[in-house]
């Protein structure tokens, strides 16, 4: 089955509705929110590279974005938790989903920077995330992988 999102399509196989993620204990949960948002950025990149996932916001009509400073993005998250407390009342009806890192990288950065859309890192639900170009996005996650892997 084919998800729409801004236009693009994605097969909806390659977005793990259940998956099992690393555990987020209510002291890290509220340190990290605590970070300002580059700080959060720098704390996605090392989450996701770890656990070879990004988390988005979906609902029965796709992928949740926003538009920031004219600009449309698609938010994404280190955990399902903290998309889970942006989404809030204004998102209630949307379930975060896993993006496998691979899927993310070869498939979804390709089709946002076709169309022109940006990713919202780590938004808050009262402040703002790093908003970057997905191919530089990307950049990052494969200069944090080469890094944890010279670090092995």
């Amino acid at each position: 089955m084919l998800l729409e999102i801004l236009g693009l399509k994605f097969l909806t196989s390659n977005i793990r509705e259940m998956i099992m993620t690393y555990p987020l204990s209510p002291e890290e949960f509220q340190t990290t929110l605590a970070q300002d948002a580059e700080q959060r950025y720098h704390h996605f990149l090392q989450q996701a590279v770890l656990h070879n996932e990004v988390w988005i916001l979906k609902d029965d009509e796709g992928c949740v974005s926003l538009s920031t400073d004219d600009e449309e993005c698609i938010p994404v998250w280190p955990h399902p938790d903290y998309a889970k407390a942006w989404a809030g009342n204004d998102f209630a009806a949307c379930e975060p989903y896993a993006v496998p890192l691979k899927t993310w990288l070869d498939r979804w950065v390709k089709g946002m920077s076709e169309d022109g859309v940006a990713v919202a890192v780590f938004p808050l639900a009262d402040a703002d995330g790093v908003v970057e170009d997905p191919a530089t996005m990307a950049d990052d996650l494969l200069r944090k992988m080469a890094k944890l892997n010279r670090k092995k």
